[in-house]
């Protein structure tokens, strides 16, 4: 699903996160420490190679809702967004923690130019956020952010499972009417 809200095209596919070629910023679902791990992180990591982790190492730890910005080293992009999402029932509030996610990667893909962001579903793997409510703050938040994008035009999330995707299909059709 594509959808223009505000000018900025917002869609919905499910994909690998670090095979996003036509995106400028790839978003990582990172851990505090900016290291490698499993799901998103063990794929940017992976595919970007070991500059990656090095250039991360003096930007952790991050706090749950931060974002920092680097480099994409081997991945087909410009820049790599590490988002440290909140641990569901853990990190409170939750949901604010996890707005906050969202919108500091768009300030951090307006302050580097970038006109196209993916992000996967942040918190919602190990981190165990719901989809549900995940996708809906998610949406919510790039939705309510679009009147203020200059550089950012084109806003991607890229789902693990056809679940997933439905989920995300359905609340930004009920969001973007």
């Amino acid at each position: 699903m594509r959808v223009k809200v505000h000018g900025i095209t917002i869609e919905c596919i499910t994909g690998n996160i670090a095979a996003q070629r036509d995106m400028d910023a790839v978003v990582n679902a990172a851990n505090a420490w900016l290291r490698p791990g499993g799901g998103v992180a063990g794929a940017i990591h992976h595919a970007a190679g070991p500059g990656l982790e090095r250039e991360c190492q003096p930007l952790a730890p991050i706090e749950p809702g931060q974002a920092v910005l680097t480099g994409a080293h081997n991945l087909p992009n410009r820049f790599v967004i590490h988002c440290l999402g909140p641990v569901y029932g853990h990190d409170e509030p939750a949901s604010r923690l996890l707005a906050a996610c969202y919108r500091n990667a768009l300030t951090r893909a307006e302050e580097a130019g970038a006109y196209s962001v993916a992000f996967p579903a942040l918190s919602t793997g190990a981190f165990g956020y719901p989809v549900e409510e995940a996708a809906r703050i998610a949406l919510e938040t790039v939705i309510a952010a679009t009147p203020r994008l200059d550089a950012v035009g084109h806003v991607r999330f890229v789902l693990h499972t056809e679940g997933d995707l439905e989920t995300h299909t359905r609340i930004l059709g009920e969001l973007a009417a």
